[in-house]
This record gives structure tokens, C-alpha cells and sequence, in this order.
């Protein structure tokens, strides 16, 4: 029993890890329509942040700061801002395809990156011995994997609440009002280019803290972790769930996530141990399956975006007074 309990907890963190990034992607996509597909390259850009910021001295990288794991987190977020912003300023003008062979390119550049610049990323070798939190539990699984589950449910609740309000806010009926009609919106005197380009560093910030939290957890990182692979993911989760709606996002990480993890098992299960390499393709194949049958079932997803109206136009017109002839009460 606490063998299975455990294997929750190990499951619902990296669930939720991936909630993180969804949520950055909800920002991007759902609330301001930014196709960005350079999801994993910002994700890699927050973890080797971080990571670097809080191992150990190693002769294979850069390190040996040995900073607070919260520092790493705080340092991963600035910098992916900061390249997403950089990134922005070069790209944010592009539209849908565009940009989305933009960011591509962006993630495949920092992808090679990370894999070539050795004595600073470690090159292929990754980077390990990355601090976890409350590594003092660690020879104890059931407790760590709760004290791990309770933190990153904690960032994923924060991040929600803020988000949430920002979306309520001036700021976030301005990206609305962008998405559906830029016309329009740059007539009542917003710059759609400047919103746009704070929404896509905001994600882009997101996706950095959620690169740090998997890369902590699982407590070592290599540039194979960062295919395009990860890209598809977040975005089936992101559709799954239901674009605009932050509630979406996480709920439509845990469920693609189940469907990843539960189909590897049945790989592992049905699969001969010199094949599953191959078969392992098959994964892609099932989450594929998985979102046309959701969208055929539900075309907003899970939980869709709320729509919202003008009150004049929810509330139900007064009835009319017959007209009555003249001169008379």
C-alpha cells in the first residue's frame, strides 16, 4: 500500500510539473493566441539555470555556486524571461505559423546549445548531483514523495491564484481583447505588440520555474530531455484540458500524463524487452488517439473557456408597455 501511495506522489508531482508549463503555455496561447512551439527549449533554459546556480564544484561544468534550491527557482525564472523576452522582441511581430516556425527554431538552437557547450552545460553528459528538495527524507520514499507532492501542489496553487487575477485584471482583458480583434483593441489605444510581447515572457517565466521544479526533483537533466517531444505534450495537455481556462491546463496535464505513464506500463507489459525501444513510439501514437477522441467528445476540451458577455446582453430584456392611444392615462 504505501509502495502504490508512493507511486502516486512520484506521479501527480511530474503531473503537475507539467501543470506549471501548461499554465505558462495557457498565457501564451489561450489567453493572448501566441503559437509558441519552443516549449521545450524555455523549459531546458529554467532547468540548467537553476541547476547550475546549485550544484556542487564539477570539472564537466560550470557550477559550484552551491545556492539555496528557492535561488535556483528565482534565477531559472529571470533568465527564461529574459531569453523569451529577447526572443519576443526578434519574433513577436510574426503571426501563427510564423511564429511557430520562429520558436521552433529558437528551441532547436538552444537544444544544440545545451548539447555543445560542454565545460558550461556538461554537453551530452547532462548535468547531476542537482540538489532535491528535502533530500533529508530521501531514504524514506513515502514521506519525501509527499513533502515533494505538497511543495510543487503549493507553486501550482499560487501560480493559479495569481494567474486568475491577472486574467480578471485590466491587463488580462487587454490580451483578450488582442486575441479576438487586434483592430479593435489598438483603436480603444492598447499596443498589441507590447502586450504581446509581456504575455510571452510571462509564459515564458512559467515554463522556466517548471524546467527548475522537474529538473530538482528528478535531480539530473541532459539535452535528451528536451526533444520536441516535450513540445507535443504540453500542447495536447494544454488542448486536452481546455485552452483559456487555467483550471484546464493542470486538469488536462494530469490526465495526457496518466495516458503517457499508463501506456509505458502496457509497453513494459506486452512488449519484448529488445523491442520496447521501437515500441516506445507508440506513446506518441496513444496521446494522438486520446486528444481526437476528447475533442470529438468535448471540441473545448475538458474544461473549456468560460465565455463571457456584455451584462446587457445576459440579462433578459424588460418587457414593453402596449402603446396607448392618445390622451389617454
Amino acid at each position: 500500500m504505501i509502495d502504490i501511495l508512493s507511486y502516486g506522489f512520484f506521479f501527480l508531482t511530474m503531473a503537475l510539473t507539467y501543470g506549471i508549463v501548461c499554465l505558462g503555455l495557457n498565457v501564451q496561447w489561450g489567453q493572448t493566441g501566441l503559437f509558441n512551439v519552443g516549449i521545450a527549449g524555455f523549459v531546458a533554459v529554467g532547468a540548467y539555470v537553476s541547476s547550475l546556480l546549485t550544484t556542487p564544484e564539477s570539472a564537466s561544468h560550470l557550477g559550484g555556486f552551491g545556492l539555496p534550491i528557492a535561488v535556483g527557482w528565482v534565477g531559472a525564472a529571470l533568465a527564461t524571461a529574459l531569453v523569451t523576452f529577447l526572443i519576443g522582441a526578434l519574433t513577436i511581430r510574426l503571426r501563427a505559423d510564423y511564429l511557430a516556425i520562429a520558436t521552433f527554431g529558437a528551441a532547436v538552437s538552444i537544444q544544440l546549445c545545451v548539447l555543445n557547450f560542454q565545460p558550461v552545460t556538461g554537453g551530452p553528459f547532462g548535468v547531476g548531483f542537482i540538489p532535491r528538495p528535502f533530500a533529508a527524507l530521501a531514504g524514506r520514499p513515502f514521506l519525501f514523495g509527499a513533502a515533494n507532492l505538497a511543495l510543487i501542489a503549493a507553486v501550482v496553487a499560487v501560480l493559479y491564484l495569481a494567474l486568475e487575477r491577472l486574467a480578471q485584471s485590466p491587463w488580462g482583458r487587454a490580451l483578450k481583447a488582442i486575441r479576438e480583434d487586434e483592430t479593435a483593441a489598438q483603436a480603444l489605444g492598447k499596443s498589441a505588440v507590447a502586450f504581446r510581447l509581456q504575455a510571452f515572457a510571462l509564459g515564458g517565466a512559467i515554463m522556466g520555474l517548471a524546467g527548475a521544479a522537474q529538473a530538482h526533483f528528478i535531480g539530473f537533466i541532459a539535452p535528451d530531455n528536451y526533444q520536441p517531444t516535450l513540445t507535443f505534450q504540453v500542447w495536447a495537455m494544454l488542448i486536452v484540458g481546455g485552452s483559456g481556462n487555467n483550471r484546464g491546463a493542470i486538469l488536462g496535464s494530469v490526465v495526457v500524463w496518466g495516458i503517457w505513464a499508463l501506456s509505458a506500463a502496457l509497453i513494459s507489459a506486452v512488449v519484448p524487452a529488445d523491442q520496447q525501444a521501437r515500441a516506445a513510439s507508440l506513446q506518441i501514437v496513444t496521446i494522438g488517439v486520446a486528444l481526437c477522441a476528447i475533442l470529438l467528445w468535448r471540441p473545448r476540451g475538458l474544461i473549456g473557456e468560460a465565455r463571457v458577455g456584455a451584462r446587457h446582453l445576459l440579462r433578459p430584456a424588460a418587457p414593453r408597455k402596449a402603446p396607448t392611444p392618445s390622451g389617454e392615462n
